[in-house]
């Protein structure tokens, strides 16, 4: 896993706890309120690690496993760190007829992870969407916050090449 600083500051001490407390203060500590003091975590932490999603539960007195099921359940939260640069292929029916699984199996390759995955470097964090909602770009892609389409495998890598160091031979 990337090293990060958040990981080096043990949560107690941590200053955007705070932020947290805030918003659990804010909302009275009423159990209802979880998903939004998760998006309030998320927000200030970048992702909900093991010990974030206890607090969380402690503070709104639900079961740990509640508060980690939330969070896993939907697809905007994160239980690991993100990368500095993300990039999004959509798999979405238009996109995947039309390459989406070769540009996702090419990316992989030249990077060195799988989808859901952030490269060792902490640099990118490579996922899929199952639509972008722009389909007329089908095969398309997005590189923070850019949207890219249509795609080949190639020009995908190549979007890359600025934020990472992928060799010529994996283009």
């Amino acid at each position: 896993m990337p090293e990060h600083a958040c990981e080096h500051i043990p949560l107690a001490d941590d200053p955007r706890l705070k932020l947290v407390d805030r918003a659990l203060k804010r909302l009275q500590y009423q159990p209802d309120a979880l998903i939004e003091v998760l998006h309030t975590a998320q927000e200030a932490f970048g992702y909900l690690s093991r010990d974030l999603l206890a607090h969380v539960a402690a503070q709104l007195k639900l079961p740990e496993s509640q508060v980690f099921g939330v969070a896993t359940f939907y697809h905007f939260f994160t239980l690991r760190p993100k990368g500095e640069h993300s990039c999004i292929v959509c798999t979405g029916t238009a996109c995947y007829v039309k390459g989406a699984g070769e540009i996702l199996d090419k990316l992989e390759q030249a990077v060195g992870i799988k989808a859901g995955q952030t490269t060792a470097d902490g640099k990118l964090s490579l996922g899929t969407a199952r639509c972008l909602g722009n389909c007329s770009l089908a095969p398309m892609l997005t590189v923070d916050d850019a949207v890219y389409g249509p795609e080949t495998p190639d020009s995908a890598v190549a979007k890359l090449q600025g934020i990472l160091e992928v060799p010529d031979e994996q283009r």
